[in-house]
């Protein structure tokens, strides 16, 4: 089951509207104007766009599963106080050393993720790491850069 917040799922009805119409009629015209200079068996310019169209086609009905089977995460509800999938947390960096880096995060589907703007993904350590926890409570994950600890702040 695929988790999209409301926005992801606009995005990727937009992206599916543009690959049926706008995309196909672009590899259509290639192929007709590949067409025109003869040979087939030896027209990369030909082969090039077959292969765009095949990927095209494979995106189309990737898209097409991914918005019938999708499940809409709701927005989280105000005075939440665990994190679940569509939360918006606060958290801050806890070391040994003392530091106190805020980062927020939004806890999304896989689809969505994108840890360079504090999007992760459900299904990532440290996002199954937040989940059904509380304001005050301190996760331990281990990352590509050894363990990091967080304490969560606050749950929008």
């Amino acid at each position: 089951m695929e988790y999209i917040s409301s926005e992801g799922l606009e995005k990727l009805k937009k992206e599916l509207e543009e690959r049926q119409i706008k995309i196909r009629q672009e590899i259509v015209e290639r192929l007709d104007e590949a067409k025109s200079h003869g040979d087939l068996s030896e027209n990369a310019e030909y082969q090039a766009a077959k292969e765009e169209q095949a990927f095209n086609e494979g995106r189309v009905l990737e898209l097409e599963k991914i918005i019938k089977e999708a499940t809409v995460l709701k927005p989280a509800r105000k005075g939440q106080k665990t994190v679940r999938l569509g939360s918006m947390i606060e958290v801050k960096l806890v070391s040994g050393r003392g530091d106190n880096k805020k980062k927020t995060f939004m806890i999304v589907g896989s689809q969505e993720a994108n840890p360079l703007e504090g999007r992760i993904s459900n299904e990532s350590p440290l996002g199954q790491a937040f989940l059904e926890h509380q304001v005050n409570d301190i996760i331990e994950t281990e990352t590509p850069n050894g363990k990091v600890r967080y304490k969560i702040v606050g749950i929008r």
